[in-house]
Parts: C-alpha cells; sequence; structure tokens
C-alpha cells in the first residue's frame, strides 16, 4: 500500500482538494521514520500509513489525515513542533500535538501518567474533536498487532482500550469501531473464553443462516409489495458483546437468546415509520420491544427504530429501520458529522448541530478538570463513559440519562446545579427514598429542596457522574470545607 492508494480513497470523497500537502505529510513522516521499526519488525511507517487509511475511511479532512501521516513525529523522533509547524501550519501542529504523550519521566507512577495524558488529550480534543478520531485510529492499528508485545503489555493495553477508548467511541456513536476494540481487546484479556465462543458462535451462525435466510426472503416480499425504496442488511452481534450479556445474565452461551437481526435502511424518515407499520402487519412483534430512537436520539447521535418480531420458524428476529445518513452516524458516529471544509463553499455543507453536540463533551471535561487525584479521574473517567445508562424522569417527564448506579444526588444535580446544591431528600415514584438510593430506569425522580441546605462532604461517597462530584467539591473548597 502506498501514497496512491490512499490518495485515490481521499479524491472519491473530496474531488476539489488539493492532495499536494497528503503527499508532502506522507514523504516527510516516512522519512522521520527512516530508521525505526515497530515491535513485529516491520517499518515504523506501516503503522502511519495504516492510521492514515483508517481516517480516510472515516472520510475525514486533509488535515486530519495529514496529521494521522505524522501523529508519532514529535514523540518518536528528534523534530520538535517549531519545525513541523513551519512546515504544515498551525492547524495540523496542533492535531500532532494533542495526540502526543507527555513524556512518562515527569510521573511518580503508572497511574499518574495516564490520568495526565487522558487530560491532556481530552482537552485537545474539547478544543478539536479530530484529535480523539486520529488517536482512535491509532489504537485501532495499536489493537491489531499487539501480539507482538509481551504479556503484560498486551494486557496492560488491552485493559484500557476496553475500559476506556472502547466506551469513548461508543460515546461519540462509533459502534462499529467500538466492536472491533472490544473483540481485539477481548482476545488477550480473556484468550481461552474468547476461542470457546468464537468456535461455538461459527457452529451456530452455519444453522441460523438457513433461518435469517428464509426471514429475509419472506421481509422482501412484504417490503417490495409497499413500492418504497430501502436496502436490507444482516447484523451481527460483536463476540464481546455476547460475552458480557453471559455474565450479566449469568446464562451459559446456549441459553443466551442472541437474537438474528437485519436492519432496513429508508430513504426518509416518513419512509422508516411506514416500513415499520408494514415489519408489524407481517410479523408478530414481541410486546413491549419497540424502541424509537428517530423522535428520541441516544445521547451519542444514535437515530434508529428498533423492534423485534417472531419469524414463521418461530426464531426471535431483531429489525433495526433507519435512513442513509442514520446509518452512516451509527457507523461513524460523530466522524459522519465532521465535515471537511475546502472554501467557502463547503460551508453550507457543515453540520449546523455539530457545536451542540460536542457541547456534553466539553461539558464533562470541564468536570473532569476538578479531580486532582490521578485515580480519582480515572475511575470518574470510565463510570461517565459507562456504557450501561439510566433514563429517569423528572415529574414534568424530562428525561435525563445517568450511568447505572446513580443516585438522586446525581439526577437533582442533571436537572440544575441549584438543585444539587440545596437537595434535603428525594421521592422516588411518588415514595421517599434515601439519596443512596440506586436509580432505575423508568423511575420519576422528585427533589426536595430548601433554601438555606448546602452540600455534604459524605456525598461524595456515594455520587456516580463526575458532574455532580465536581460541584459538590467546587463548593465545598468555596466554603472552605476543602474536599
Amino acid at each position: 500500500m502506498g501514497f496512491a492508494e490512499i490518495a485515490e480513497r481521499f479524491k472519491s470523497y473530496a474531488p476539489h482538494v488539493d492532495a499536494a500537502l497528503l503527499e508532502k505529510a506522507y514523504q516527510f513522516s516516512e522519512k522521520a521514520h527512516t530508521n525505526q521499526n515497530r515491535a513485529s519488525g516491520e517499518h515504523y511507517f506501516v503503522h502511519c500509513e495504516a492510521v492514515a487509511n483508517t481516517l480516510v475511511e472515516f472520510k475525514l479532512d486533509l488535515p486530519t489525515i495529514a496529521a494521522g501521516l505524522l501523529h508519532d513525529v514529535l514523540e518518536d523522533t528528534p523534530i520538535k513542533a517549531e519545525a513541523l509547524e513551519q512546515e504544515f501550519g498551525k492547524e495540523i501542529t496542533q492535531l500532532v500535538q494533542g495526540v502526543t504523550k507527555i513524556d512518562a519521566l515527569q510521573f511518580s507512577s503508572q497511574d499518574q501518567a495516564q490520568a495526565e495524558n487522558w487530560r491532556k488529550m481530552l482537552l485537545a480534543t474539547a478544543q478539536d474533536i479530530r484529535v480523539i478520531l486520529i488517536k482512535l485510529a491509532d489504537r485501532l492499528h495499536n489493537m491489531k498487532t499487539l501480539n507482538f508485545l509481551d504479556r503484560n503489555h498486551q494486557v496492560r493495553i488491552a485493559q484500557e482500550t476496553v475500559s476506556l477508548y472502547a466506551p469513548l467511541a461508543h460515546r461519540l456513536g462509533m459502534f462499529e469501531l467500538k466492536s472491533e476494540l472490544e473483540d481485539l481487546a477481548f482476545q488477550y484479556l480473556n484468550p481461552e473464553e474468547y476461542q470457546e465462543l468464537n468456535r461455538k458462535i461459527q457452529v451456530r451462525q452455519a444453522g441460523r443462516e438457513t433461518a435469517l435466510e428464509s426471514f429475509k426472503g419472506a421481509l422482501e416480499e412484504h417490503l417490495k409489495s409497499s413500492g418504497i425504496s430501502y436496502r436490507l442488511l444482516s447484523r451481527t452481534k460483536s463476540l464481546y458483546s455476547i460475552y458480557e450479556k453471559m455474565k450479566r445474565q449469568d446464562k451459559p452461551f446456549e441459553e443466551i437468546q442472541d437474537a438474528l437481526g437485519v436492519r432496513i435502511i429508508a430513504d426518509t424518515v416518513a419512509n422508516c415509520y411506514a416500513l415499520l407499520g408494514i415489519v408489524h402487519a407481517a410479523f408478530k412483534p414481541v410486546a413491549g420491544s419497540f424502541t424509537d430512537y428517530i423522535s428520541i436520539p441516544k445521547m451519542n447521535l444514535y437515530q434508529s427504530l428498533h423492534t423485534t418480531v417472531v419469524a414463521a420458524s418461530g426464531d426471535i428476529t431483531e429489525v433495526q429501520i433507519r435512513t442513509e445518513e442514520m446509518h452512516r452516524t451509527s457507523e461513524y458516529g460523530i466522524a459522519a458529522h465532521w465535515k471537511y471544509k475546502s472554501g467557502e463553499k463547503d460551508k453550507e455543507k457543515e453540520d449546523p448541530h455539530l457545536e451542540e453536540k460536542l457541547n456534553w463533551l466539553r461539558q464533562w471535561i470541564e468536570w473532569l478538570q476538578d479531580l486532582k487525584s490521578p485515580r480519582e479521574f480515572l475511575e470518574s473517567l470510565k463510570t461517565d463513559l459507562e456504557l450501561n445508562q439510566v433514563f429517569v424522569f423528572t415529574p414534568q417527564g424530562d428525561v435525563k440519562a445517568l450511568p447505572a448506579g446513580a443516585t438522586p444526588i446525581d439526577f437533582a444535580y442533571a436537572v440544575h446545579t441549584d438543585i444539587g446544591h440545596t437537595c434535603v431528600g428525594a421521592k422516588v415514584n411518588n415514595k421517599m427514598v434515601k439519596l443512596d438510593y440506586v436509580l432505575k430506569s423508568g423511575d420519576v425522580c422528585e427533589i426536595l429542596t430548601k433554601k438555606a441546605s448546602t452540600p455534604k462532604k459524605d456525598w461524595l461517597l456515594v455520587v456516580k457522574t463526575a458532574r455532580a462530584r465536581s460541584k459538590i467539591r467546587h463548593h465545598l473548597r468555596e466554603k472552605g470545607l476543602a474536599a
């Protein structure tokens, strides 16, 4: 693979952008890494090329792909930021600096080094979301070549991938990438379970292929008669998500109802609902299985209609219905919303809601800034990236998404800082509960407040969210009750 292939793939979606700078970055990086090899024995530059290729797959802009080619130049070669800026300008240099680790010698522990590097990267990401996209592409290739490292490094890197990088990809709506990172980490963290599960799935897939094909055939007949244009895709669950489900439900693989899955891609939102009606008229829906993420999108931008139906064979089949744009967002998440800029005329193409979609990230980074201990920072980061969320309602019917394990205090701060500060009690579903009560999805939570009341230090022991912890600490510090 050489530059010609990267350039060709880039031109396929950005035909009017001059790729000369890309070629310059390619040659500059190749030369900078001349005498370096990776643990695999391959020339180091192969890694930079792989990262750039992933970024091209995400259809990102020219500065991001150039920064992907150059992402290790400051960290692993004698080249300084000033020289890089002279050659490639401020924008590309800032992206490279955003993904460059701080020298480990400055830290007293592995924990501290990890926490400070995450802090630095998240701050750079708040300024420019492209930093995290480069970092995720970098981590993906590192995971694919993890077999060349010793066992200790494999476990440490796989652990960080599954607890921080994969959840972050999920929060950014990048589901394909999240699943790939989890499955790669799973191989190293639980090699025996991985092999065993992989073998069982191959056997099951062979038997289920027929059932899926016959369901798709029957579905096609009904959909075609509607005259609506659509595409039909099959969906496979990742190994890691099946493994997590087995642990969660405490069941062996044989008892996991791993639903067969299909996706229907429609051309308009109205047609998504029309196709849903056809699916429900043709197959018996499973009670309580319908979720509408189109009218209420997930926090990470994901939109789709989900329903589960019973096929003629008796097999339970999950059906997801979405538009092409929703499908692209579900594959690439935030990356699908980053429109390359090649002059004024492309400004209109930018997603007007991108800023708003990134606000949660900026807010969240602000709260994390308040955590001084490296261990607490990492724990809080993992909690806030927690994939298992609960959806709790205010008495007015507004919904707040919180990490699993959240308490009424977390809920109070999610509603408003002042409500958090003056909270004295809570009612859940009209019953008084303690402030350390663990909220569940569907709960209606009412916070009782008293004007003169203030946050208590022991609240820090029960809250789960970085927002609540940050607000409580800030208040205690202001009152001289340092936390």
